[in-house]
């Protein structure tokens, strides 16, 4: 093996290690992806982790600094086609072999650097920061499950954002707790997060509801090989949407919701079943 190849290789094992310390249910969901999806995925994934890390962990450092530095190098390595730092060695690769237009990527950093400044979101600043933050994160995993294929790429683009959208504000509720208690932000433009009720609630979970919606639609027509990883990440986040609609908004405050391992188990099996009999 020629020594880039083995960099490039032991880069992609880094990216896979990132994506499992940090989500358990996008680790596994890969894992039932083709073999051709999964190293892709995962240099994503490691992409945006570390630049969502800079953001929301690194707060006894120059997060500014940190995250313009890591932009910087993001396209020094998609340029030279290489970098010393293995998570942005992998992701050059995907950007480069798939084609991921840099204005997607220009949009997501723009997004982490709303993230370190204390913003008041309006209507249109919350959907600058979904487009930046998760939108155009599910356009770069579709242009790596289209392979080339244009024209389905551009059919499945509303879906594969509303999806993404729809993963987001579910991670919005979620860490609601985090966000607003720890990190003083909150993203519902015109919500008063500590007055929080159950109306308001309702109000954000119908949205969130009409871009899952939207977003299974584009599961249904995506590859083969893509579309069973896929489904599975929607069933997580289907059941940790119902899990949180079902909980009242006082303990949402309180409380980071979860789905547990046993929980997690029996949607993969019963989301398995669904698939080997063709019903999704």
């Amino acid at each position: 093996m020629e020594a880039k190849q083995l960099f490039d290789k032991t880069s992609q094992k880094c990216s896979k290690a990132v994506t499992n310390a940090y989500s358990s249910s996008f680790s596994l969901a890969i894992k039932f992806l083709h073999k051709d999806f999964a190293n892709p995925i995962h240099g994503i994934y490691g992409f945006v982790r570390f630049a969502d890390e800079i953001v929301d962990s690194f707060h006894e450092f120059p997060k500014a600094h940190l995250l313009e530095r890591f932009k910087e190098d993001t396209y020094r390595a998609i340029d030279e086609k290489i970098s010393l730092n293995p998570i942005l060695n992998s992701f050059q690769f995907v950007v480069n072999e798939y084609g991921i237009d840099k204005a997607l990527i220009e949009k997501f950093l723009s997004s982490m650097e709303m993230d370190l400044r204390k913003e008041e979101y309006t209507q249109e600043k919350y959907e600058e920061y979904i487009l930046g933050s998760a939108e155009v994160v599910g356009l770069m995993c579709l242009k790596v499950f289209t392979e080339g294929n244009q024209g389905l790429y551009d059919q499945l683009t509303p879906s594969a954002m509303k999806l993404g959208s729809a993963f987001q504000k579910i991670n919005f509720l979620r860490d609601l707790k985090a966000d607003y208690n720890e990190l003083g932000r909150s993203y519902f433009p015109g919500i008063d997060v500590s007055r929080l009720d159950d109306a308001t609630k309702r109000l954000i979970e119908a949205d969130i509801k009409a871009d899952f919606d939207a977003g299974y639609e584009g599961i249904l027509k995506l590859p083969k090989k893509a579309r069973f990883g896929v489904y599975l990440a929607y069933i997580y986040y289907t059941a940790l949407f119902k899990k949180i609609a079902n909980t009242p908004s006082t303990r949402i405050l309180e409380e980071r919701i979860s789905i547990s391992k046993p929980e997690k188990a029996s949607l993969l099996f019963g989301s398995y079943v669904r698939h080997s009999f063709n019903l999704i």
